[in-house]
């Protein structure tokens, strides 16, 4: 049990061992994390990626298919014989109003177009004119005709107002026009049927023709 000098026999462990094994093992554990952050941050990587890509591919669709609304412009209106005093009795109206479809893949299908004029908040006249049409993209319709006998109703009082107006300068009204359309993407798309409405006020000057400030203004659209 003793040493030869009277001392306990020691007995020692090997720590240089035990510490090469920890740090054997640390090293793996590290490496583990190392790879597993690693494939974590590539497949974030991926994720997001894809997800920029898609979403600028649905913006840069969204910018092209954003529908507008169709652009309605009156080019020319007129009161012929609106300077003779019973003119009334011969009384017609000529007018000339382009529809535009702006967009750049959105078709647009319209019923028949029905117009009517409106002189101080009361209807004068008006029909329905064009069959159901298709406008493609970027496609004007020019949308002309005339309004008289039964499509247009002119009283001698009515015709004196119109004079008492003209003697004033100028006298206005309001072409409007409704119908109902359908947008369309190619055969894949297509949205439920609303109705829209066209506001177009008109300025005719004391020679019976559209003034120059409204000739070629744009109209109110919207839908109900």
């Amino acid at each position: 049990m003793y040493n030869s000098d009277g001392r306990l026999p020691a007995h020692h462990r090997d720590g240089g061992n035990l510490k090469r094994n920890h740090t054997a093992r640390y090293y793996v554990h590290r490496v583990k994390e190392s790879l597993t952050t690693r494939v974590s941050k590539l497949i974030c990587t991926v994720v997001l990626g894809l997800l920029a890509c898609l979403g600028l591919i649905f913006f840069i669709l969204w910018l092209n298919l954003r529908p507008h609304r169709p652009r309605i412009f009156t080019e020319y209106f007129s009161v012929p014989g609106l300077a003779q005093e019973n003119g009334f009795e011969g009384a017609h109206v000529i007018f000339n109003v382009t529809v535009r479809n702006s967009n750049q893949g959105i078709e647009f299908n319209y019923d028949a177009m029905r117009l009517t004029v409106v002189y101080q908040d009361q209807s004068i006249g008006g029909a329905s004119f064009l069959a159901p049409f298709s406008q493609p993209p970027k496609n004007t319709t020019v949308f002309a005709g005339e309004l008289s006998g039964a499509t247009l109703t002119v009283t001698n009082q009515r015709w004196q107002q119109f004079q008492a107006d003209r003697s004033r300068g100028m006298v206005l009204f309001q072409v409007q026009l409704t119908s109902v359309i359908q947008l369309r993407v190619s055969t894949w798309w297509h949205s439920r049927r609303h109705r829209v409405h066209a506001n177009c006020p008109v300025g005719v000057g004391r020679n019976g023709v559209i003034t120059a400030a409204y000739q070629g203004r744009r109209c109110l659209v919207y839908f109900s």
